[in-house]
C-alpha cells in the first residue's frame, strides 16, 4: 500500500494538465469564410465542459493573486449590519457619505453590473451562475484567498449587458463605472487605517490584513476617470500604473515611484474607448480596438493588463499563470466561443422588412464589404422557402479577411496614439516575452466584424455616434451631442429605426444626468471619419435616405 501511494507521487507530473495549443503567431491565416469559435479543437463534450467553465471564470475572476481585494464579510457588514455601538454608527454614516451608494446592491446598481438571466433561459442567455446563493450580480465574485473571502470584479464587469430583459454574455457594457470605482478606491483606501477598519466592519486579523494588502497594492495603480458613461479608461490605467513601478523586466515595486511617478502624457491625453464584444475575437488574428496586439492568446493579455491596474505583483501573476493554465484555456473558450444576439431575440420577426433587406445586402456589398466583410443569408439559399421567417433572416457564413486589417478611416486618432506612450514597457517585461504577446504601434482602427452589429450602439471605437442613421451621414450632420443610458424598454430606450439611442424629444428624462452627456467636442470624443464609403470628394452623399435604411434593414439581421 505504501509502495502504491508513493509510486502515484512520483508518477503525479505525468499527469500535470497539459496546455492546450493555438496558433497565436502574427503570421496566423484563418480560411475566409471559417473561424475559430473552436479555437483549440476540442471535441464537443470537451467544447461544451471548457466553455461552461470559462464562463464561470468570466464572473467569478480566477486570479487568486490579484492585487485588490476587498474583504468581503467585513465590506458586506458595514453596509447591511444594524450596528448598536453609536460610535460605530456615526463611523458608518460618515463613510457612506462620500460614497454614491449606500448598500451593496446599491454598489453593484451603480457599478452597471447586471443580473444573472434565469435558469432556464436557453442558448446564448443560459449563463451559469456562481455566486447564486449570495445574490451577487454578474462581475462580481468572491475570491477564496489565504487572507478569508475577497470581494474583485470580473470580464463580464465590462463585456456584458442587459438587453431588454436580458443579459447578453460578451456584450459592451453600455453603462459600467469600473474605472470611476477604481477612482473611487484611489482617493479613499490610502487614508483608511485597517485596524480603524477592523473595529468598524468587525473583520478577523486575517481580514484586516487582507485589506492592508490592498492598501498597499493601490499606490502601484494609477487612476483615470473615464469622460463620459459606457467609455473605458483602463489603457490609460495601464500606463500610468506602470510609472509607478520600476522600469526593470519585472516592474518591480517601488515606493519612490509610487509617491513620485514618472511623467508620463496619459494623464492628461483622453484615450477613452468601449470595451469589445466578445464574438469578434473567433474571426481576429490581432487585437485591441487598434489591432496593436499582434501576436499571443488576448486573455492572457487581458489578465496581465488587470493586474497591472490592480497593483499585483507580476512575478507572483507568472507564478499563478503557469499553475493555472486550464483556467485561461477555459477562459479563452468561452470568449471565443461567444455568440451574438439575434434581432428577433426581442423583436418579432415580421419587424425587420425582407425585401428591404435584401436590398439594404446589395447596398452593403457596395460599399461596405472591403472593410467589414461578407454576410451570407439564409434567404440566398437554394432551399430557403423553408425557413421560417426568423431563420431566413440569419447569416449562415460570415466572410472576414484571412488576417486581421488596420485601416485610417479618419476616426478620432486618440486611442491608437495612446499605445506609444507604454507600449515599449509592456513588451520588454519578463511576463510579456512569456506569453509570447507582443505591440506594434498602429495607425488606425481595425475594422470589425458586424455580427450583432444592432445591439452595439454606440459606434465607434469612442461611442461617438448613436446610431446607424447618424453613422451613415455627413459628419457635419451626425449629433454633436446626445445622452447614453441602459437598454431596459425597446420602446423607450432603444431607436428600432435608426438603430441606437434615441434622439431629441425621446430621450428619457432618467438619462438627463452629467455623467451620461456625450459631447463629441471634447478630445478623444470626436465624431470624425468613416465617411468614404458614404460622401463623395465633393462632399456629396453617394447614398440616398432610402438606400441608407436599406442598408440599416440589413445591418439589423447581422
Amino acid at each position: 500500500m505504501y509502495f502504491i501511494a508513493l509510486l502515484s507521487i512520483l508518477l503525479l507530473p505525468l499527469y500535470a494538465y497539459e496546455p492546450l495549443k493555438a496558433n497565436w503567431n502574427r503570421d496566423i491565416k484563418i480560411e475566409k469564410g471559417l473561424n475559430r469559435s473552436n479555437i483549440f479543437n476540442l471535441n464537443t463534450e470537451d467544447f461544451e465542459e471548457y466553455k461552461y467553465q470559462g464562463q464561470i471564470h468570466a464572473s467569478q475572476y480566477p486570479v487568486e493573486v490579484s492585487g485588490l481585494f476587498i474583504p468581503y464579510y467585513p465590506f458586506n457588514n458595514f453596509f447591511e449590519k444594524d450596528h448598536r455601538n453609536p460610535i460605530t454608527e456615526k463611523l458608518k454614516e460618515a463613510g457612506i457619505k462620500g460614497l454614491p451608494f449606500s448598500s451593496m446592491d446599491e454598489m453593484f446598481k451603480w457599478l452597471g453590473l447586471n443580473t444573472y438571466n434565469s435558469k432556464f433561459e436557453k442558448g446564448i442567455y443560459k449563463i451559469p451562475n456562481p455566486n447564486e446563493k449570495l445574490n451577487l450580480r454578474m462581475g462580481a465574485g468572491i475570491v477564496s484567498t489565504k487572507w478569508g473571502e475577497g470581494l474583485t470584479f470580473s470580464c463580464t464587469t465590462c463585456h456584458s449587458m442587459k438587453m431588454f430583459g436580458k443579459t447578453v454574455f460578451g456584450l459592451t457594457n453600455k453603462v459600467v463605472r469600473a474605472n470611476e470605482f477604481f477612482e473611487l478606491a484611489k482617493k479613499g483606501l490610502p487614508f483608511i487605517n485597517s485596524h480603524l477598519f477592523q473595529y468598524v466592519t468587525e473583520a478577523t486579523e486575517q481580514e484586516r490584513l487582507l485589506f492592508k494588502r490592498s492598501k498597499q497594492n493601490i499606490r502601484s495603480v494609477g487612476v483615470k476617470k473615464p469622460q463620459v458613461l459606457g467609455l473605458d479608461t483602463s489603457l490609460a490605467q495601464v500606463g500610468l500604473s506602470l510609472m509607478r513601478r520600476s522600469t526593470d523586466s519585472e516592474a518591480s515595486k517601488s515606493k519612490f515611484y509610487e509617491m513620485f511617478p514618472r511623467p508620463n502624457a496619459l494623464n492628461k491625453f483622453v484615450v477613452d474607448s468601449k470595451p469589445a464584444v466578445w464574438w469578434n475575437l473567433k474571426y481576429k488574428t490581432r487585437w485591441l480596438s487598434d489591432g496593436s496586439i499582434v501576436q499571443g492568446n488576448p486573455i492572457f493579455t487581458n489578465i496581465l493588463w488587470n493586474e497591472i491596474g490592480r497593483g499585483t505583483n507580476l512575478n507572483e501573476l507568472e507564478i499563478w499563470m503557469k499553475n493555472n493554465r486550464k483556467k485561461i484555456d477555459e477562459l479563452t473558450v468561452a470568449a471565443f466561443s461567444a455568440s451574438p444576439p439575434h434581432w428577433t431575440d426581442f423583436f418579432p420577426a415580421d419587424s425587420i422588412d425582407l425585401p428591404m433587406a435584401m436590398s439594404g445586402e446589395k447596398l452593403y456589398l457596395k460599399h461596405c464589404k472591403e472593410c467589414h466583410g461578407e454576410y451570407q443569408k439564409n434567404w440566398s439559399l437554394p432551399d430557403s422557402t423553408e425557413f421560417n421567417s426568423s431563420e431566413i433572416l440569419k447569416t449562415y457564413k460570415v466572410i472576414y479577411p484571412e488576417q486581421t486589417p488596420v485601416k485610417d478611416m479618419g476616426t478620432d486618432p486618440n486611442r491608437y496614439i495612446g499605445m506609444k506612450y507604454f507600449a515599449n514597457e509592456l513588451n520588454n517585461l519578463k511576463i510579456s516575452k512569456w506569453m509570447n504577446t507582443k505591440i506594434e504601434i498602429q495607425k488606425g482602427y481595425v475594422p470589425p466584424p458586424l455580427d450583432g452589429i444592432w445591439a452595439r450602439y454606440p459606434y465607434l471605437h469612442n461611442n461617438s455616434i448613436p446610431s446607424l442613421c447618424a453613422l451613415l451621414t455627413r459628419v457635419e450632420d451626425r449629433p454633436q451631442s446626445f445622452y447614453q443610458g441602459p437598454a431596459n424598454n425597446p420602446n423607450t430606450d432603444f431607436d428600432s429605426k435608426c438603430v441606437g439611442y434615441p434622439l431629441g424629444k425621446a430621450i428619457p428624462k432618467s438619462w438627463k444626468k452629467k455623467n451620461a452627456f456625450y459631447d463629441t467636442s471634447k478630445p478623444g470624443l470626436r465624431n470624425i471619419g468613416h465617411t468614404k464609403a458614404f460622401i463623395n470628394e465633393d462632399g456629396s452623399e453617394k447614398l440616398s435616405s432610402q438606400e441608407k435604411m436599406e442598408i440599416i434593414e440589413f445591418l439589423k439581421t447581422l
